[in-house]
């Protein structure tokens, strides 16, 4: 789904990005790929959670990260229906409207609420089905499932609200910015199966499939722990 918001915020957005760097890359999702030859590139999601903004739903964001090469190096989203700014840098810390922020100190996953965002495959009903099966198994060790299927959740994570949040069908441009305001957040954010995320080489990879898994470092575990039929 793409509305008029996702197209003027994506230009402003690349706009001044283009004005304050404009010798590095930009990816973004409704622009394209911008190719300067830089070793940064930066990654914008207009709008996180267009289908929930388009049907009046508040639970949407917007994205924007900032790689270095293939490592993510600074990121942050917004929820504008809550008045929030989330704000992260490599070995600096995340904050929230300039609050430091932290992953929850639960270590009993049974104990937190855990979010998933999960898409229909029609082209591969299989894949679905199989997804689904994880998830039930996940909700089974769970205290309950939570899914706004946006960057809303991963904002719940960072600050301790959520025990963790997992996602099998994404792009690049879901995770960067995410990802630095989490792992600043203390967790860890790896891909579904617990390897690390890959941004080889980011320009040729916007059609690429990427997954997430993030929460705090023992809840990571037992949920890798589950997916792994351990």
């Amino acid at each position: 789904m793409l509305t008029e918001t996702d197209l003027a915020v994506g230009e402003l957005l690349v706009g001044k990005v283009r004005a304050a760097f404009p010798q590095h890359n930009v990816i973004d999702e409704e622009a394209g790929v911008i190719d300067n030859g830089s070793r940064f590139t930066w990654v914008i999601d207009p709008i996180d959670g267009t289908s929930n903004f388009a049907s009046g739903v508040p639970t949407y964001g917007i994205m924007i990260g900032l790689l270095d090469d293939d490592a993510p190096l600074a990121g942050g989203f917004a929820l504008p229906y809550f008045g929030e700014i989330y704000l992260a840098e490599q070995g600096m810390g995340a904050f929230c409207n300039s609050e430091p922020i932290h992953v929850c100190s639960e270590t009993d996953l049974a104990k937190v609420l855990v979010a998933c965002g999960i898409d229909g495959h029609q082209e591969d009903p299989k894949r679905t089905q199989r997804e689904a099966a994880m998830l039930g198994e996940i909700i089974l060790q769970i205290r309950n499932m939570r899914s706004s299927n946006s960057v809303f959740d991963a904002a719940q994570v960072s600050r301790g609200r959520y025990g963790g949040y997992l996602n099998a069908t994404s792009k690049i441009w879901d995770n960067v910015a995410q990802q630095v305001v989490l792992e600043e957040a203390g967790g860890i954010y790896t891909d579904i199966y617990g390897r690390p995320i890959d941004y080889s080489e980011p320009l040729k990879r916007v059609h690429d499939n990427y997954t997430w898994c993030m929460a705090p470092p023992a809840l990571h575990a037992q949920l890798q722990a589950i997916i792994h039929g351990r």
